[in-house]
């Protein structure tokens, strides 16, 4: 998904989206492997019972927090990103929690002040996850896969749009940027679903 049609859609949508202004911080590292498996914490996250109210324990703060990205083992058929998973590690001192379903928009050129804010559907429910120091959690996004070679092409008939990174949004934890550690991310239509955070590791 490199020729120049596919660029031209990116930044006329950029140019278009310039007004909508979010902040985020800077990418996360790049994980080895597909997963970041050589990165795995030995701490554990853990989901907070519903007969628990979790008030002793604060929401993670967006400085605690580093996310990572790459593309999903289970993913719609196509040349396209698919589906991606985003992961969360806590590396501030103090455990704390993350819930919710994430906003998303696309940095157009990997410059967040040209964020395009995509349109999530949720999928499942959100419940508290506690994150010990070093502990990880998980969220999965679903795209309108990209279909075809070459420039490739999108079933509604609109442009595929590649986005060299994302940003990614928790209630009460911030925005995050994040770059695939393969590649790009590339869409179609400008929508997703989204699960919750969880901390199970999704496929």
């Amino acid at each position: 998904m490199q020729n120049s049609s596919i660029r031209r859609a990116v930044v006329a949508v950029a140019a278009l989206s310039a007004a909508m202004v979010m902040t985020a911080c800077q990418p996360g590292d790049a994980a080895s492997g597909s997963d970041g498996s050589s990165d795995a914490p030995t701490a554990t996250a853990s989901p907070i019972s519903s007969g628990s109210t979790g008030t002793a324990i604060k929401a993670c703060a967006a400085t605690a927090l580093k996310a990572t990205a790459y593309q999903a083992a289970d993913h719609p058929s196509g040349t396209g990103t698919g589906a991606a998973i985003v992961r969360f590690t806590n590396t501030g001192g103090k455990a704390c929690v993350l819930k919710g379903h994430p906003t998303v928009a696309g940095a157009a050129n990997g410059s967040p002040e040209l964020n395009v804010p995509l349109q999530v559907t949720p999928v499942g429910t959100a419940s508290p996850v506690k994150l010990a120091p070093g502990a990880q959690a998980w969220l999965k996004l679903t795209f309108v896969q990209v279909q075809g070679e070459g420039d490739g092409y999108c079933k509604s008939g609109s442009a595929p749009v590649i986005y060299p990174t994302m940003v990614i949004g928790l209630p009460g934890a911030g925005a995050h940027q994040v770059a695939l550690n393969d590649g790009q991310f590339a869409e179609c239509d400008g929508t997703l679903t989204a699960t919750a955070v969880s901390a199970t590791k999704p496929s």
